[in-house]
């Protein structure tokens, strides 16, 4: 979350660092960099949907750990595992295993 914080400091002052919203957005902005970086000088709508089909075991910054994106021509759905967590006194803890909702994950 450093970088994030960083960037919110940065470039977006005015950004809530609490605000779900913002920090989603940072998070799709990171995996749509990747995505561009994968095409090179090719950037044909066919190939930024190719590249966007073939993420393996992505991360940004802002996921938990243990999670990642994994995309594929079959797959869109770029996130299917979670961690959960419980609010404790003041703060979230997480808790428990990553769990994936992948076919035999």
């Amino acid at each position: 979350m450093k970088e994030f914080y960083a960037f919110l400091e940065k470039d977006f002052p005015e950004g809530n660092k609490l605000d779900g919203s913002v920090v989603v957005a940072y998070g799709v902005t990171q995996t749509l960099v990747k995505v561009l970086q994968m095409c090179g000088d090719n950037l044909t709508r066919e190939n930024v949907m190719k590249q966007a089909a073939n993420l393996k075991d992505f991360r940004t910054e802002v996921l938990l750990p243990g999670i990642k994106i994994n995309t594929s021509a079959t797959d869109f759905a770029p996130i299917s595992s979670l961690q959960l967590m419980k609010f404790k006194g003041d703060k979230w803890e997480l808790f428990g295993d990553v769990v994936s909702a992948d076919v035999g994950g």
